[in-house]
Parts: structure tokens; C-alpha cells; sequence
């Protein structure tokens, strides 16, 4: 089992949604195959707010094994058609956090239902624009040199 990324280690066992997924705690399950589970939020930002976790006990996406990561993604599509389209939403958020502000460290995706004027203003927080000090290309080079093979 990996450990998290500040280096201390992680445990299925305690993890809330591993006891989901074992069966140990209840959930409102929309969908489950081999390797994930997906269920509803008990803490929704809306109604229908879905999450998405691998069964397999990982913190982060990069953690996700390669061969699992097309059935994640595809699962996800049909995650937002199923939410769209089954509450009559205008769209959706898709939505994975990585460390900060993941309450629950499990690897899970959100798929959250949203309409014009529903009142979340998630995206609207403080911006922090390139500038002559803090040119887009350096950033860029960064974040080039530090990809895995």
C-alpha cells in the first residue's frame, strides 16, 4: 500500500471509503465494477453529487495503475451523461483533488451536477496572473522537466 505524499503512511483500514467499499459503512451506490465503486456524496454540494473511487486503496491519480486508468476515465463519461442527463442538469463539475482539500485519502472523482445560477462560485477565488516576474514559459519549463517518462 503506498504511502502519502507527506510521508506518513495510509491505511485501508481506517479509510472511509474503503469501508464503503467493503460494505462496512452505507452508501447510495450508483454503480460498481471489479475495480471501482461509485456512490453518492452524503455531504452534497447538490443533490446527485457522485463520487468515483477505485476499489484498490490509492491516494492519488498518478497512484492509479495505467491498466486501470481507461475503465476510471470511461466510467467517469458515463458518470456525467447518468448525472446530466438523469437530473436534467444544465452541466457538470468533474473534479479530482490531490492532497489538498481531499477530505477522504482515497483517490475518488466528483461529478457534480450544475445549473445556471446555482449559487457555487467555485472558480471565482483569488487569480494569480503570469506577469514579467512570473513568466508563463518558466512555469511551463517546470512543469516539463518534472513529467515522468
Amino acid at each position: 500500500m503506498p504511502g502519502s505524499t507527506d510521508g506518513r503512511p495510509e491505511s485501508a483500514a481506517n479509510c472511509a471509503f474503503c469501508a464503503i467499499i467493503r460494505g462496512d459503512t452505507p452508501a447510495t451506490v450508483i454503480l460498481e465494477t471489479t475495480n471501482l465503486m461509485a456512490f453518492l456524496d452524503h455531504r452534497p454540494l447538490f443533490r446527485g453529487h457522485t463520487l468515483l473511487a477505485p476499489k484498490q486503496h490509492l491516494r492519488l491519480l498518478s497512484d492509479l495503475p495505467a491498466e486501470h486508468a481507461a475503465e476510471f476515465l470511461t466510467t467517469a463519461q458515463r458518470l456525467e451523461r447518468g448525472v446530466e442527463d438523469g437530473l436534467s442538469a444544465a452541466g457538470s463539475m468533474i473534479l479530482v483533488n490531490n492532497v489538498v482539500s481531499q477530505s477522504v485519502p482515497h483517490l475518488h472523482l466528483h461529478v457534480i451536477p450544475r445549473n445556471p445560477k446555482d449559487g457555487l462560485r467555485f472558480w471565482l477565488g483569488p487569480r494569480h496572473p503570469y506577469d514579467r516576474d512570473h513568466p508563463a514559459e518558466e512555469y511551463a519549463a517546470k512543469i516539463r522537466a518534472a513529467l515522468p517518462a
